[in-house]
């Protein structure tokens, strides 16, 4: 397998550094709007004859279908802020190659009910081309990070080994993270944090299907496993409560993010003040984006590892009846802890975790375990041969049992 990484930040970095100690790829072209930092990474892993960068506007539609004929690839992981996702995703289906995602295409919100009703939902874009790729022969895995991704195969395996009928699938997302030096300091694109927080909150229903919420709405204390504790969270948006329901059979699905009160109250305020908009306003002569602004003003996460301790944690909560006919509640969950991933890989926990999952993916796909065309998620899939790879890349997941009710 050749692979095409678009995106050489904090992810796709990542991403190649855990590639880099596996053997199913032949070749990786790390690919970037900067030169210099995608040429930074290659020099960083000290391999060229696996490993070669490359320049190229993920925006560019036509540069990115010659950059992936040109490396030959059989494979492009996009991992750039997900307002790119279109172009890339129809450069992969036009050069006729494989596409894997860790965020789908972005949503617009309802035009007079926002918190009522969907507008254009998550990922609506890529399902609407699924009948073109499949016809192709080709595949899109959509939604392959940590969430989503990892957190939809747990809901694939609990579906298919641990429960004979689901009531509830939640995600679940807390940490006990904290960067020294920094009055806000978020550990993942800025960008990528106010769309998905400050849109409305997508929650599924078998009766009702999809609707939206406030903001921050529905907040539970939730216990984290292995000494994280009790984290409050919230209804934000998210891909899993749109994938999931299109494979697995159960009554609702939502999603929560531990954020911390403060942490709402920054994005709330960047909101009242029309710093979270992406349309581009006129600052002297120039135009830029408010949310661009915010983005550079703030600290680069994927540089934040040496400042931050302590640990993250991505999982699937599943309610409903156990494969012996009992009420059953499990947590499946995977921590990263950020002292380990900085001293093995040298990547804040945060983007490591999100990096793992496509690289595993694609080892999964190389090998042939997993096959498919059109436009699939994590769910698509058997749950196991990924859950048995991510232990032999030595961060196996977690399951805990729970009181039901």
């Amino acid at each position: 397998m050749r692979i095409l990484v678009v995106g050489a930040g904090g992810v796709g970095a990542a991403a190649a550094g855990i590639a880099q100690r596996r053997t199913f790829f032949s070749h990786m072209v790390l690919a970037d709007v900067s030169a210099d930092r995608a040429t930074q990474v290659v020099e960083r892993l000290g391999e060229p004859d696996r490993f070669s960068a490359a320049a190229v506007d993920a925006g560019d539609e036509a540069a990115l279908v010659a950059l992936m004929r040109e490396a030959r690839a059989d494979a492009v992981l996009n991992a750039t802020d997900p307002r790119f996702n279109e172009q890339i995703f129809a450069a992969a289906h036009m050069a006729r190659i494989t596409y894997l995602d860790m965020a789908m295409t972005l949503s617009h919100r309802h035009p007079t009910a926002p918190f009522e009703q969907p507008g254009v939902k998550l990922g609506d874009v890529q399902f609407a081309a699924a009948e073109a790729w499949e016809r192709d022969g080709l595949l899109a895995l959509v939604g392959i990070g940590v969430e989503p991704g990892l957190s939809d195969v747990f809901a694939r395996y609990a579906a298919d080994h641990l429960f004979s009928e689901i009531d509830e699938i939640g995600v679940r997302d807390g940490a006990d993270l904290v960067v020294e030096g920094y009055a806000f300091a978020p550990t993942f694109s800025i960008w990528s944090t106010i769309e998905e927080c400050l849109n409305p909150p997508l929650i599924w229903e078998r009766e009702r299907g999809w609707y939206t919420t406030q903001p921050f709405s529905e907040p539970e204390r939730f216990r984290f496993p292995e000494g994280i504790g009790e984290v409050e969270c919230v209804n934000v948006e998210h891909e899993e409560v749109v994938l999931i329901p299109r494979w697995v059979d159960c009554r609702r699905v939502t999603f929560k993010y531990g954020l911390g009160q403060e942490f709402i109250d920054v994005l709330q305020t960047l909101h009242k003040l029309g710093l979270d908009a992406t349309a581009p306003v006129r600052v002297r002569d120039i135009d830029v984006a408010p949310r661009d602004v915010v983005a550079a003003a703030l600290p680069n996460p994927a540089m934040l590892g040496d400042r931050m301790t302590g640990r993250t944690c991505a999982g699937t909560y599943v309610t409903g009846t156990g494969r012996d006919g009992a009420p059953r509640a499990t947590y499946l969950y995977h921590l990263a802890d950020n002292a380990t991933t900085m001293r093995e890989y040298g990547s804040q926990a945060v983007v490591w975790q999100t990096a793992l999952n496509p690289v595993i993916a694609l080892e999964l796909l190389a090998t042939g375990a997993w096959k498919g065309t059109g436009v699939l998620g994590p769910e698509a899939f058997d749950a196991v041969p990924f859950l048995d790879l991510l232990a032999a890349y030595g961060a196996p997941h977690g399951v805990e049992e729970r009181a039901p009710g």
